[in-house]
């Protein structure tokens, strides 16, 4: 094994300009998700898949491309991931699956290749792949073309030098996972399961044993306009109501909220409980009118403990509308028109045990290349839930700091993407040349 190792080093270390240039190969493709942008010249996923499937195909793999059918997937309705009217004309998931030649543990390395828009504020450009100072920038860097390209070119480098794995390896990327999560609903439902499965979503290097669920939501709260400037009476004899002011009183409520949860939700592998965080909040229509109307935007997280019957957050969602439900009882107009609110996505979390041998395996493969083996959850939403939901013990694990996703002038540094595609060979040679 040892011997094996050394020569997946000496490729990776002799190669580093081919594992950097297929990363900018893949930040040169702009694959925004139509959810952020109608501007269609920044959303090719399908040529980022077709250039995977090629270069896959090149390792001699098996290729499967698909476009997911929202129609079809339609018995996944009320589960997490399943929005009924997303389009995925363009947008295909993608399999190759390189068979191994004997009875070793099979391997699936998994990851999304949709991103975020650019925005403005980027000084760079953000499909570029421009190298400045160890680090390589764009849009996908760290979130998570990085993670891609290096889980790509650890499989070159093994079969560069010659080595035949006993162990079936599968490559799946995915669309969809920056806004709700079907592209890996729909991969988990096309059959693929596998000994372990790894998604090499941003972790610093850490090995993440579980991701945080979410949920997004919209909180409406009616007022009554009225003239701003004026004396208001009783509301009940038709007098105005400020929108605004009902928004200050359940933003309060919502600060009590989180008081008990950092309590009650957290985890050992988490720095930080989850909260109900507010993201926007818009009310109002003009300067001299009170507020008719306010919308609260917020992002809830929740723990794999937590979940539904259907591996999402619906216990949470009760939760939530009983304390918003609670909270209004001692204001008479909110009482009288409560909030209204809406779910706007729900994206699952999983788990798997720190003590799972798949865990063990990749905190040895960092070792092995002189990492510290840490472990530390996600605390954002990974596509990890529905490879767990379908049997398949799954982990995190990538190069990049997480924070640096959705930021401008995104960057990767060049260190993490080749010590990441070195930890991702050594997990793939020990783990795929252990028998069933």
């Amino acid at each position: 094994m040892k011997d094996k190792q050394n020569a997946i080093l000496n490729w990776i270390n002799n190669n580093e300009d081919k594992i950097i240039s297929f990363l900018q190969e893949l930040l040169q493709i702009p694959s925004v998700n139509p959810w952020f942008t109608d501007d269609t010249s920044v959303t090719n996923e399908k040529e980022v898949q077709e250039m995977i499937a090629m270069y896959m195909e090149s390792l001699g793999a098996e290729i499967d491309m698909w476009e997911p059918n929202a129609a079809e997937l339609s018995e996944y309705t009320g589960m997490p991931g399943y929005v009924a009217d997303r389009d995925f004309t363009g947008r295909p998931n993608l399999a190759a699956k390189i068979k191994g030649e004997g009875n070793g543990k099979s391997l699936l390395l998994f990851g999304h290749i949709d991103t975020v828009k650019a925005a403005s504020g980027w000084t760079k450009d953000p499909f570029g792949g421009h190298i400045e100072n160890g680090k390589i920038y764009g849009r996908g860097s760290v979130d998570m073309k990085g993670g891609v390209a290096a889980m790509i070119m650890a499989l070159k480098a093994i079969q560069e030098v010659g080595i035949t794995l006993p162990g079936s390896v599968t490559v799946g990327t995915v669309v969809e996972e920056e806004s709700s999560g079907m592209g890996a609903l729909a991969f988990a439902d096309r059959g693929y399961v596998t000994d372990a499965a790894m998604v090499t979503e941003p972790t610093g290097m850490k090995v993440a044993p579980l991701c945080r669920g979410i949920l997004w939501g919209k909180i409406t709260l009616k007022g009554r306009s009225g003239h701003i400037e004026l004396p208001q009476g009783d509301w009940r004899k038709g007098e105005a109501v400020d929108a605004i002011e009902k928004t200050r009183y359940l933003l309060d409520q919502i600060d009590l909220l989180n008081e008990d949860w950092a309590l009650r939700k957290t985890h050992p592998l988490l720095s930080v409980p989850c909260q109900m965080l507010v993201g926007q909040v818009i009310a109002g229509e003009y300067p001299s009118s009170f507020a008719n109307k306010s919308e609260i935007y917020f992002n809830a997280q929740y723990l794999p403990s937590e979940r539904d019957e259907v591996g999402g957050g619906g216990n949470v969602k009760k939760e939530i509308e009983t304390f918003i439900k609670n909270s209004i009882q001692n204001d008479p107009w909110l009482k009288e028109n409560p909030p209204v609110i809406e779910w706007l996505v729900n994206a699952d979390c999983g788990e798997v045990s720190a003590d799972h041998e798949f865990v063990k395996t990749c905190q040895k493969s960092l070792e092995e290349i002189g990492e510290e083996p840490l472990l530390e959850g996600c605390y954002f939403h990974t596509d990890m839930g529905w490879l767990e939901r379908v049997g398949i013990p799954t982990l995190n694990f990538g190069p990049g700091n997480p924070r640096e996703a959705h930021q401008n002038d995104e960057s990767l540094h060049i260190d993490e993407l080749i010590n990441a595609t070195k930890m991702i060979a050594f997990t793939i040679l020990d783990w795929c040349s252990r028998e069933k």
